[in-house]
């Protein structure tokens, strides 16, 4: 096993990432990536899928991959429930780190920066276009808290779907969204004989964007 891992590699050739084709603020490039990567990335890869890690009051780190659900100048929007893990953890160290993965264009985007919550009226509006089974989720999964089987889990969504028949399940206060306000942004593009090409943004105190090259 380990001598097949050490043999596996990759050699990345597609493109490159020079400061010409980099423009001075980073999430204008950020969302030309996404676009490329809504184009090109293929099933079962989801172009809006994002590790994200957290730290939690221990200073012991954790990571899971959630899907973006949400962009604008402030930052980058996720939704989960708010007793969960992870939320403890934003809660404890509102700080977190998300990373992109598009393998098709060889790409990866680092995110990190320090943790919101977004208003009600915003988890609320992500909410209600939610499908109808997604919705009814929210209400019946008490999520990262141990449960007896899928047993437990098949009455609790019996429960919420009878408690719901006759309306449409409202947000739920245990759910909403966060926001990462990034600080530091960093686009890598694979290139051959592994170097690759590093571009760093790092927010300064006055709101402008430092660029800098990393060495691969």
């Amino acid at each position: 096993m380990s001598h097949s891992l050490a043999d596996m590699r990759r050699e990345y050739t597609r493109d490159g990432l020079t400061e010409e084709q980099a423009p001075a603020e980073p999430l204008t490039l950020f969302r030309q990536w996404f676009s490329d990567a809504l184009a090109t990335e293929r099933l079962p890869v989801e172009p809006n899928a994002m590790t994200l890690a957290t730290v939690d009051a221990q200073g012991r780190p954790h990571c899971r991959v959630l899907l973006l659900k949400g962009l604008d100048e402030r930052g980058f929007t996720f939704f989960t429930n708010y007793e969960s893990a992870k939320s403890e953890q934003l809660k404890a160290r509102p700080y977190a780190a998300m990373t992109f993965f598009w393998p098709a264009l060889e790409r990866q985007v680092r995110i990190e920066g320090r943790i919101e919550r977004v208003s009600a009226a915003e988890s609320d509006a992500y909410y209600q276009i939610r499908p109808l089974g997604s919705r009814i989720g929210a209400w019946a999964s008490p999520q990262s808290r141990q449960i007896s089987g899928r047993e437990e889990l098949f009455e609790r969504l019996v429960q919420a779907e009878q408690r719901f028949k006759d309306q449409a399940p409202p947000c739920p206060e245990h759910w909403g969204g966060f926001r990462l306000l990034p600080e530091r942004i960093e686009f890598w593009q694979g290139r051959p004989s592994r170097l690759h090409d590093r571009l760093n943004y790092c927010l300064q105190d006055d709101g402008q964007w430092l660029r800098e090259r990393l060495a691969p």
